[in-house]
């Protein structure tokens, strides 16, 4: 195994030291455990928390900021953060007019936020939660019960934050999530396998030839394997999966091109020249379009997509400022 590490115990905090170090004016590292916060708290919004496994740079700590999280929690390498660790990221931003935890549907995530919000409510937080699950490939898998949540995340950070920005109430930015929740799909792929650091060896195998198809960002397996194939079949192969889950056509989309880690921006713009002409053909309109890492699996080679289907409150909030390390508009 080759990393640019020093000490295995050492690489969640280290990552987090330096990911503060890179903007302190915008950001704070508590002093117990891996958790990343705005530098300035906000003083009566509602705050917004996230958080998982390390691993997924920059997620969750890159979308700390103006306009998205007010605190990121982050865990061992693609292991969930433990409660009391998410319940000191709570207690660390709660404002009066409560917390939104926004969590990937993971086993340990799920069970370990909840956990977390019941200790924020023993100490009077008011604190809710939603659960994102856009994976369209696998209904059920090794880590979930029900769909995961992988890239569309970052959307749900996205234009829930721009809703506690405004001031909305805690009901009001969890309607929000979860109607962004209810209109986002993801699916990937990957064409090379990624390296935990603790376990020193890739977490599956693949032949020169192969690729796995709806991969999760963990490495965990997809629908199936199959012949290595060109760029455009495979960006075909998961648009047809998700808008046959998701009817987009005439409706205005956000679209995000995800590299997982160790793809290169040449071949992620080569698939979106294809996914562009794809959705037009499909008589989809693409509001937007961003390409690059945003929720990755450490050096994993592979891509994902995700569509956002959008309303008119979903444009506005999608357009509103946000200043973060890793999300700018």
């Amino acid at each position: 195994m080759k990393k640019l590490i020093n000490k295995l115990d050492d690489v969640e905090r280290e990552m987090i030291e330096g990911l503060v170090k890179a903007a302190p004016e915008k950001l704070q590292k508590l002093a117990e455990g891996n958790i990343v916060v705005r530098a300035q708290k906000k003083k009566d919004h509602v705050a917004l928390v996230s958080g998982g496994g390390s691993g997924h740079e920059p997620a969750h700590g890159g979308y700390v900021g103006t306009g998205m999280l007010d605190c990121a929690v982050a865990g061992a390498v693609f292991s969930s953060p433990p409660p009391d660790q998410i319940y000191e990221g709570i207690k660390a931003v709660a404002t009066k007019n409560g917390v939104l935890c926004i969590v990937k549907n993971y086993t340990g995530d799920v069970l370990n936020f909840e956990m977390a919000i019941d200790m924020a409510k023993e100490e009077d937080i008011e604190a809710d939660y939603v659960v994102v699950n856009d994976d369209v490939a696998v209904k059920d898998s090794l880590y979930t019960t029900g769909r995961r949540g992988v890239a569309g995340t970052v959307l749900v950070h996205k234009i829930a934050g721009a809703k506690a920005e405004e001031g909305a109430s805690l009901a009001e930015v969890k309607a929000v999530a979860e109607n962004v929740i209810k209109n986002v799909r993801s699916m990937g792929m990957a064409i090379t396998p990624c390296t935990v650091p603790a376990a020193g060896k890739p977490g599956f195998t693949l032949a020169d030839d192969e690729m796995e198809i709806g991969i999760g960002i963990h490495g965990e397996p997809g629908t199936h394997r199959e012949k290595l194939s060109t760029a455009n079949q495979i960006a075909q192969k998961l648009l047809d999966t998700i808008l046959a889950d998701i009817d987009c056509s005439g409706k205005e989309v956000i679209l995000l091109v995800n590299g997982m880690g160790a793809t290169p921006l040449m071949e992620l713009y080569i698939i979106n020249n294809f996914v562009q002409d794809y959705l037009k053909e499909k008589g989809v309109k693409i509001y937007d379009t961003q390409v690059g890492n945003y929720m990755t699996s450490i050096e994993m080679a592979g891509f994902s997509l995700t569509l956002l289907r959008l309303d008119d409150e979903m444009k506005r909030l999608y357009e509103a400022k946000a200043d973060t390390l890793a999300w700018k508009k």
